[in-house]
């Protein structure tokens, strides 16, 4: 899995909404928001070029600049 940041500058996306459009490309897809920082976190299988036009589909078109790619924190201990 994969984890993206975005910082959300206007209104926050409907959740269900988006999840649901990311949820067609990728049915494993984890994502909240910060409530403190406004910061959309997903989890995904998705790479940045399916990712993109799947949040568009959501509701939340950003560009590719806005899409922050956290480093890797897995270790592989659970198997994955």
């Amino acid at each position: 899995m994969t984890q993206f940041r975005i910082s959300l500058s206007g209104p926050a996306p409907d959740l269900r909404v988006l999840e649901d459009a990311l949820q067609d490309a990728d049915p494993s897809v984890l994502l909240d928001i910060e409530p403190l920082s406004r910061v959309l976190r997903i989890s995904t299988l998705l790479d940045e070029p399916t990712l993109l036009p799947a949040l568009g589909r959501g509701g939340l078109v950003i560009s590719a600049a806005q899409l922050e790619r956290v480093p890797s924190e897995c270790c592989g201990g659970c198997g994955g």
